[in-house]
């Protein structure tokens, strides 16, 4: 990992899929597949100084990147500076999350009984704002117990990709760990108003099959790496038990 060309090839491959989402056009997803990229990187030794040299050009870049941006991505992005500016068009999303959460309380309005969610004012509460509905229905309690959940699975996932002797092994559980806090993150960041807002679906909570389908892929090769997380690959490729 210290030669320069040897990070190529792997660099188009995290370019190739991301360039193709972002072509649909799906930005939120595009940023979070280049994250998660960037994370593996991490983990398989490059040197921060690359790290840097990606960071500054791509900081560099934000004035030109801006002029390519959609309309409506503007509009997210403008609207999250300031949501109050356009209430009842562009930041009417978050205001109405904002609302939903902050009338949970501290246990929340009961089960089925949340008025923001319930009467439609919340928009796309079973998949992108289910954080938001759940928060409303059961309060500060019941959001912090799915947290906790989630850091329980994410302690896991870590440790067993910690605990693979195998370098691939290693990657694939910090890949896959990765990307399950990068969906929890940007979700539950996005209804808070602490980001943009973006299409990424809540995992394991919002409605719809192929994001619960690939994370349940993902889970399945996390417990591979632990099946064998005593193989090591020689380096003739042959495969050792220790």
């Amino acid at each position: 990992m210290r030669r320069p060309l040897f990070v190529v090839p792997p660099l188009l491959m995290v370019a190739a899929p991301s360039a193709l989402v972002l072509r649909q056009p799906d930005l939120g997803t595009a940023l979070m597949l280049v994250i998660a990229g960037g994370a593996i990187f991490f983990a398989a030794g490059v040197r921060m100084w690359k790290f840097a040299v990606v960071g500054t050009a791509a900081i560099v870049s934000v004035p030109v990147t801006w002029q390519f941006l959609r309309d409506y991505q503007r509009t997210r992005v403008l609207s999250f500076l300031d949501p109050e500016n356009d209430p009842l068009g562009a930041g009417y999303h978050i205001i109405q999350s904002k609302i939903a959460l902050g009338s949970g309380g501290m246990f929340g309005k009961g089960f089925l009984q949340g008025s923001q969610s319930h009467l439609n004012f919340l928009p796309e509460k079973q998949t992108d704002f289910i954080f938001t509905l759940l928060a409303e229905e059961w309060g500060l309690v019941g959001g912090l117990t799915l947290l906790g959940l989630y850091v329980l699975l994410l302690v896991y996932g870590f440790a067993i990709s910690l605990r693979s002797r195998n370098h691939f092994g290693r990657l694939l559980g910090m890949g896959v760990t990765t990307t399950f806090f990068l969906y929890v993150f940007i979700n539950i960041a996005m209804v808070m108003g602490l980001i943009p807002v973006v299409g990424v679906p809540l995992p394991l909570i919002s409605y719809g099959g192929t994001a619960m389908l690939t994370l349940l892929f993902g889970f399945g090769l996390l417990l591979g790496v632990y099946v064998h997380r005593d193989m090591v690959i020689g380096r003739r490729g042959a495969e050792e038990e220790l």
